[in-house]
This record gives structure tokens, C-alpha cells and sequence, in this order.
């Protein structure tokens, strides 16, 4: 499980959250995992290559990681991350709660059509 420093959110033309992971190897340092969709240029991609991307630095050897379910259980504070190519859990007990209300509203846009399965939000 990835601990989470914080949670930064863009709602513009990029609907981006991204979690500042800390780095197991260095409790300094940080990886982001991120999210992003681009609604308005999605229509020029393919079927298959629409939906929200995922990468995280540590894995940068994988091509396309799209997001198939996010899981928010608000109680253990925890978040699971279903991809096309791997599962994260993410610890949010550190995070701001107005951090979180932001990922949860970005979250939702970025469902617009229903790709992803959001349970939690």
C-alpha cells in the first residue's frame, strides 16, 4: 500500500488528480500516481484508447494504463485503484479532507460517460 502525502486536483480542459505518493525507498521523497482525462480532445481517439490514463513514475515501462475502477472506502481511508494493468491501494489518512473533496469532484467529471466504475464517491 502507498502512502499519500497529499492530492493535487486540476479541473480545466485537463481533468487531472494526482496522489503524491511517498517513496518507500526515500520517506523524503515523493512518485506521483496520476489520473488524467482530457474530455475535449477524447473524441479524436479510438474507442479503446478513450477513458482515464494512468502512470506512475515507478512504472514508466507501461504504455497505455487505462482506469477501469476506483474504490474510495472513506472509513479506512483508502483508496484501490483498478487498471487494464495493475491494482494500487493508496493510504489517504494523511491527506487534507478538502483534498479529498476536490479528488471526489474531479472524479465524477471525469465519469462523464460512465467508463470507469466509482464506488465510495
Amino acid at each position: 500500500m502507498e502512502t499519500v502525502a497529499f492530492i493535487s486536483t486540476e479541473n480545466g480542459d485537463d481533468l487531472i488528480v494526482s496522489f503524491a505518493a511517498i517513496d518507500p525507498a526515500d520517506p523524503t521523497g515523493i512518485e506521483s500516481l496520476t489520473l488524467l482525462r482530457t474530455p475535449k480532445y477524447e473524441h479524436l481517439l479510438g474507442d479503446r484508447e478513450r477513458g482515464v490514463s494512468v502512470s506512475f513514475k515507478r512504472y514508466v515501462e507501461d504504455d497505455e494504463e487505462l482506469l477501469e475502477e476506483l474504490h474510495l472506502d472513506r472509513k479506512s481511508a483508502v483508496v484501490r485503484l483498478t487498471t487494464s494493468v495493475r491494482t494500487y491501494e493508496l493510504d489517504l489518512r494523511k491527506v487534507d479532507e478538502r483534498e479529498v473533496q476536490a479528488m471526489r469532484k474531479v472524479l465524477a467529471r471525469m465519469n462523464y460517460d460512465r467508463r470507469i466504475r466509482l464506488l465510495g464517491i
